[in-house]
Formats: C-alpha cells, sequence, structure tokens
C-alpha cells in the first residue's frame, strides 16, 4: 500500500495511454486550453507524455519531442506523472494498466465501460488500498455529465428509476428507420458509412454497450454494486419498419432504453427496444444523441440530453475528472467522492426478468382464418394477459397478414410462455415479435 501522491510541482502532470479519437481530443484540449484552464483553477495541468502503439499516424496534433511514445511503461513508471489516463478500451491489457497506475500511487481517469461493468469493484478497491482516485465520468453518456449528477448533484435524493437512451449508435438506427422509413439493415450501413457504427456493431445493435453502461449508472444510483451480468439485454435487430408504423398508429415510438428501477427492495436492471408515448419528452431524443432520465424522491423527474460520444464530448467529460482529481492532489484531499465498491447495500436484489411487470405490443403474422382473434386471446386471457387494442390490417387470401395487438400490464413470465404456445398455431407465420412499452396505461 502505497501513500497520496504528493505534489512536488506547482502543477499538476498528466499522461495518456491511447491515442485514438478519444486520446486526440483529450491531448487537444489539455494542449490548446491549457492558459484558459489554469486561468479557472489556478495551477498548471501539463499533458507530458502520451503512449500508443502507433507513433505514427497524424492525429493533427503538434506534440513536443519525446512526448509520444510506444511503451506505456513510460508512463506508468514515471515518479513525475500524477494522473493517468486509460482511453485504449477493451479488458486486457488496460485492467493491468489501470491496476499497475493505481499500485504506483497515481491516479487514473478511464472512460472504459466495459471494463467497469466487469471488474469495476477490483479496481475501485486497489484505488482505495493506494489512496489515489479513479474517474470515470466519460464511461456513461459520453459529454452529458450522469455520473457527477448522480453522485454528486443528487446525493439529497433516494433515486428511485433511471432510464436512459445511452447508445448513439442504436438511437440513429432507429431514428432512420422512423423517419425515413429504412429497414434495419440499410440504416446500419448509413451508420458504419458515417462513422456512427462499427465495422462490427455487435455491442451497440445487440445493446451490450448501454448495458454496460447501465449497470455502472445502476450501482450509483442505488448504492449496490452491479455487473454486466445482472442487466437483462436484448437489441434492436428484430425491429422493422412495420413495427414503428404500427407504433405510431397506436401513438408511440420505438427507442432502446436501459432502465433501472427500484421497487421496494428488487432492482429491475434491463436494455431492450422500447415503446415510449409520443409526448414523452425521451421519446423527441433523435440521431446519435442520449438522454438520461432521472427520478428522486426530492428532485423528482429530470432529464438530461447532450452527445453521447464521439471526440470532443467524450474528452470533455475526461477533462472533468482531471480537473477534479488535479484539486483533490492540490488540497491533499482523497477519496471526497466515493466509487462504486464503497456502497453495498445487501438487501437490495436484482429482480429476474421472469417477473418484471410490462404492457406489451404483440405483431403476429396470420393467416386469415376464422376464430383466429379467440384462439390467440384465449391463450393470452389463460395466463391473466388482458388485450387492450387490436389492429389487423388486410385481408390477403392464402398469405399471412400482420395481427397486432397492445396489452394492459402483465408478467414477462407469463408472456414468453403465451408466445411459445401461439408460435406452434397452424395459422401463424414465423415467430410472434413482441415490444416491451413505458408509460402506457396500466
Amino acid at each position: 500500500m502505497t501513500g497520496e501522491v504528493k505534489l512536488k510541482r506547482s502543477g499538476v502532470s498528466v499522461g495518456i495511454i491511447g491515442f485514438g479519437t478519444v486520446g486526440a481530443g483529450v491531448a487537444k484540449i489539455l494542449l490548446q486550453k491549457r492558459v484558459d484552464i489554469e486561468r479557472k483553477i489556478g495551477f498548471s495541468i501539463s499533458l507530458v507524455k502520451i503512449a500508443d502503439l502507433d507513433v505514427k499516424r497524424d492525429r493533427g496534433i503538434r506534440l513536443a519531442k519525446n512526448v509520444l511514445v510506444k511503451d506505456a511503461g513510460e508512463i506508468l513508471n514515471s515518479p513525475d506523472i500524477d494522473i493517468v489516463i486509460e482511453l485504449i478500451g477493451g479488458i486486457h491489457p488496460a485492467k493491468e494498466f489501470i491496476l499497475k497506475a493505481l499500485r504506483k500511487g497515481k491516479h487514473v481517469i478511464t472512460a472504459n465501460k466495459a471494463l467497469l461493468a466487469t471488474h469495476g469493484p477490483e479496481l475501485f478497491k486497489a484505488a482505495r488500498e493506494n489512496r489515489v482516485e479513479l474517474g470515470f465520468e466519460a464511461s456513461v453518456a459520453g459529454g452529458i455529465p450522469i455520473i457527477k449528477i448522480i453522485r454528486e448533484a443528487l446525493i439529497g435524493n433516494e433515486i428511485h428509476a433511471v432510464y436512459g437512451i445511452i447508445n448513439g449508435t442504436s438511437n440513429y438506427i432507429l431514428t432512420k428507420m422512423t423517419e425515413e422509413g429504412l429497414d434495419f439493415s440499410t440504416a446500419l450501413k448509413q451508420a458504419q458509412a458515417l462513422g456512427y457504427a462499427e465495422a462490427d456493431p455487435t455491442f451497440d445493435i445487440e445493446g451490450i454497450d448501454a448495458a454496460h453502461k447501465l449497470a455502472i449508472a445502476a450501482s450509483l444510483a442505488f448504492g449496490k454494486s452491479f455487473s454486466l451480468n445482472d442487466v437483462y439485454t436484448e437489441g434492436i435487430t428484430k425491429i422493422t419498419p412495420l413495427d414503428i408504423e404500427f407504433a405510431s398508429e397506436f401513438g408511440y415510438k420505438i427507442k432502446l432504453l436501459a432502465i433501472a428501477k427500484k421497487i421496494d427492495q428488487n432492482i429491475e436492471l434491463r436494455v431492450h427496444p422500447t415503446m415510449v408515448p409520443k409526448e414523452y419528452l425521451i421519446s423527441s431524443v433523435n440521431g446519435v444523441f442520449n438522454a438520461v432520465y432521472i427520478e428522486g424522491d426530492a428532485i423528482g423527474p429530470a432529464l438530461y440530453y447532450g452527445k453521447g460520444a464521439g471526440e470532443m464530448p467524450t474528452a470533455s467529460a475526461v477533462i472533468s475528472d482531471v480537473v477534479d482529481i488535479a484539486r483533490n492532489i492540490r488540497a491533499g484531499a482523497f477519496n471526497r467522492i466515493r466509487g462504486m465498491e464503497m456502497s453495498e447495500r445487501t438487501n437490495l436484489k436484482v429482480k429476474k426478468m421472469d417477473e418484471v411487470a410490462s404492457c406489451y405490443y404483440f405483431r403476429f403474422s396470420v393467416f386469415d382464418r376464422p376464430g383466429i382473434l379467440s384462439k390467440i386471446s384465449g391463450i393470452l386471457g389463460a395466463r391473466n394477459i388482458s388485450i387492450r387494442s387490436v389492429i389487423q390490417k388486410g385481408r390477403k387470401k392464402e398469405k399471412a397478414v400482420p395481427l397486432v395487438m397492445m396489452t394492459h400490464r402483465a408478467r414477462e413470465k407469463d408472456v414468453v410462455s403465451a408466445m411459445k404456445e401461439i408460435n406452434k398455431l397452424k395459422v401463424v407465420s414465423g415467430k410472434p415479435l413482441y415490444i416491451r412499452v413505458e408509460g402506457s396505461e396500466e
């Protein structure tokens, strides 16, 4: 166990590991706004070293000689660097770099939501044992300071719910499908062409990225460490323009929502496509923008909106942590704001998805035969699933047509069971689709 970092200079020195998009953004702010930042906080923050395997690519930033190096060890082992910023992403070697920096008594800042959602408690424990800080503002919702809001601005609240559009890629795709009638694959290709989606978009379109972020936000909001494994996760690949059209007829939009709710001593943690009433503010969040809705007992409902990713919005969040930690160093403060490992309410339990209750949208593809509606409604009724409204489009001889229903509140377990039985009916073509609904009548 090491002691606190002792500041021997008049300013604070920073090293960056990872000189990709976000790393370049952080470097730009630290270099181009150094004088302005010093004027605001009263002391200097100096970028002294950047480590990246690619030292040849032009990032459009002029660096002094020997600032850019290949070996991260030059940052981790330097006694002159106070804060290490990890921006390489992934689990390994990012985890090892962070642990080494913490054990050497260096403060660390990371934007690595995947690492925090899987190994967060271990990293925060190491930070606490070595009396240094671990900042992670940039890990959730990019330029929206949602971490600071939850753990500082709303500290006087008991938080009841957190809802978020926290993946810009999926939100861009759904926006294009809604506004232009594109199918999923076409909208995805557009997102990739514009750089909003990776060549392998799995983490975004399957909801995994949003689940990482929800695990972090929920840990802070509810005072217990949650991991990716605690979050029910479902992506947007099955959503069609037809579903978006029907949703609109019912007065809804479809969004990929990350949802965390506290009901008594149970926590719901889920990421999935969700139908949201058009009049809700969050349904109007389009393109690559993010929004996070928080409900607290003192503040009531609040919505925070902004860019959730990209070079400069994410870099802005990193710089927020840099300045906070630099001020702590100057003041000799430690553990001023606790991390996720400090909060363990063992009486809170993650609710199993089978037990979650919601309203639902069902879409069946059926052959128009007498009695089909009564058969389906009979199966639903036997499982206490009450139908609120029905739409059936057209009649096509020997061709399946869509049959769409909206339900009152029902239990997930019952819905899954009903879908399996309905899928076995000879008059049903293809697998039934269901989408959960938030904000509808109970």
